[in-house]
């Protein structure tokens, strides 16, 4: 009997009766999405105003108790923030809200941005975070939000168990011509029948000691399956315990090959460090250019030095060569002067980057002290930016648009902070309102507000013919919700709870009061 035949053996009424319970199940995932959608809304709404007050006061006169205090209140939000976010990335997949969007994806950035974000977690806990890339890859056609999400989640869970050493990412290309993206961490390793479990809804390897000691929901390998399995990939582990554990993703997808560069590098570097993972991570930047390092805990020897200050004194000292480069984490960037003050011809901001690393290591190989001692033209300025180094030119006039006044108090502090002139308007009816009348350098728009939301009221302010610079302001950052900014007629994106370097960021690129020194 063929399937036709089959689908003619069902009556009417049967068939409506299957299509309605069809409709029902659609029905009831959808409402679950919704209701978690606004149960998310409403626990980060106050969430972001109380961590955002938290940081505020941490930048001022506080003891060590009170900093205690305060930190370990964050930690608390942030760890919350995280459970929401594992809730409702699962509620969007398990309805199957899952939408691939192929875009060219550049792959250095991609693997720094993961890196960088999670960087902090890193270090506040002692270990080191770094990236390596295939040197012949450049670029893929994939979803380039998607394989963020598995980047993040993969290493963030690596970073969680891991204590000492550090965290690994990688993305390479098999002999079989696949994509291959990893994470290797150097945790415990994972018991042989826990490593199914894991990969289940709220799955843990030891369930009775890591919800209470690690926290989460159980549920980010979870996401992390079934991203694989729409984007037609296979997810693998491999753990050995004492040692430490890699995951890895492999998939077809589009790729251009990276073009061949002329440089005059070293043979060799010397770096001074106690941590394998930094040295894993400096050999997979250099190698791509042809040089070797070699890890030693001096910093004596006829090669390009680089040290680690975590394997250093307490305080900078004299550099014992000309050609040293010191290795600092973005909280260091305080002690730069000093290092320079000392003879050091300049420094690294780590996770290292292969583009930064590579033109310091290319400039003092050359010989030529003025580009030793200057900072090459690279991007790594806005990781050590301090509130000194960008200046405001005038006062920028801003437009709030905010109904949360929680939220509100915190946004305009930060930007009265930053030499702004901000006016506050609670709605979009009211923000379409004013535009039109005054004049702004810059709106920053809440995206759930009462009424005309916060896309709809940018829509109508384009419609008007209205360029001003118009900057998301939202919990969700998800890309889709990104997009929708960006299709609505937004500029850019910033997530809640603000950060002041983020909010700085959007200032000295959107508004042309602002300059950097």
């Amino acid at each position: 009997m063929t399937a036709h035949q089959g689908a003619q053996n069902f009556s009417a009424d049967e068939f409506e009766a299957k299509l309605a319970e069809t409709l029902a199940a659609e029905e009831r995932l959808k409402g679950r999405e919704d209701f978690l959608k606004l149960l998310s809304h409403e626990i980060r709404t106050p969430l972001n105003g109380v961590m955002g007050m938290m940081s505020l006061l941490s930048r001022t006169d506080l003891s060590a108790e009170q900093e205690s205090y305060i930190r370990t209140a964050r930690d608390s939000g942030e760890h919350l923030l995280s459970m929401v976010n594992d809730l409702l990335d699962y509620a969007r997949i398990d309805a199957g809200h899952i939408e691939l969007e192929t875009t060219r994806v550049d792959l250095e950035s991609l693997l720094q941005g993961v890196a960088e974000l999670l960087s902090p977690r890193a270090y506040s806990g002692g270990i080191e975070i770094v990236w390596s890339l295939d040197p012949r890859l450049e670029t893929i056609q994939a979803d380039e939000g998607r394989l963020r999400q598995i980047l993040f989640n993969l290493a963030g869970n690596a970073l969680k168990f891991t204590t000492t050493g550090g965290v690994l990412i990688h993305i390479g290309l098999t002999p079989e011509s696949l994509i291959r993206f990893s994470v290797t961490d150097t945790g415990p390793g994972i018991p042989l029948e826990a490593r199914s479990r894991i990969f289940e809804e709220y799955g843990q390897v030891d369930p009775k000691r890591d919800a209470a000691r690690y926290g989460g929901a159980g549920l980010g390998l979870m996401i992390v399956k079934k991203l694989v399995a729409a984007m037609g990939g296979a997810l693998t582990l491999d753990s050995e315990m004492g040692i430490g554990s890699t995951f890895a993703v492999e998939f077809r997808a589009p790729y251009c090959l990276r073009k061949a560069s002329v440089c005059d590098m070293p043979a060799q570097v010397t770096l001074v460090s106690a941590n394998n993972t930094l040295l894993q991570g400096a050999k997979a930047h250099l190698s791509a250019y042809g040089t070797e390092v070699h890890l030693s805990d001096t910093t004596q020897g006829p090669n390009i030095i680089l040290a680690d200050r975590s394997h250093m004194a307490e305080r900078p000292i004299t550099a014992p060569g000309p050609r040293c480069l010191i290795l600092l984490t973005p909280e260091q960037r305080a002690e730069i002067p000093q290092w320079r003050e000392r003879g050091w011809a300049g420094y690294l901001i780590k996770p290292l980057r292969r583009k930064s690393l590579k033109e310091q290591v290319e400039a003092l190989h050359s010989q030529n002290p003025n580009r030793a001692t200057t900072r090459p033209a690279n991007d790594d300025d806005e990781r050590i930016t301090g509130t000194d180094e960008v200046k405001i030119s005038g006062e920028p006039h801003v437009l709030l648009v905010e109904d949360n006044p929680v939220n509100a108090l915190l946004a305009k502090i930060l930007l009265q902070r930053e030499g702004c002139l901000v006016e506050r308007v609670c709605s979009g009816e009211d923000a379409i309102a004013i535009l039109p009348e005054r004049n702004f350098d810059i709106v920053f728009m809440d995206l759930g507000l009462p009424g005309i939301d916060g896309l709809g009221a940018t829509r109508q302010i384009r419609a008007m013919n209205i360029t001003t610079p118009v900057v998301a302001l939202t919990a969700n950052a998800y890309d889709e919700d990104r997009r929708a900014c960006l299709q609505a007629g937004m500029n850019d994106f910033l997530t809640k709870p603000i950060e002041i370097n983020a909010l700085r960021q959007m200032l000295v690129t959107w508004t042309p009061r602002t300059a950097q020194t």
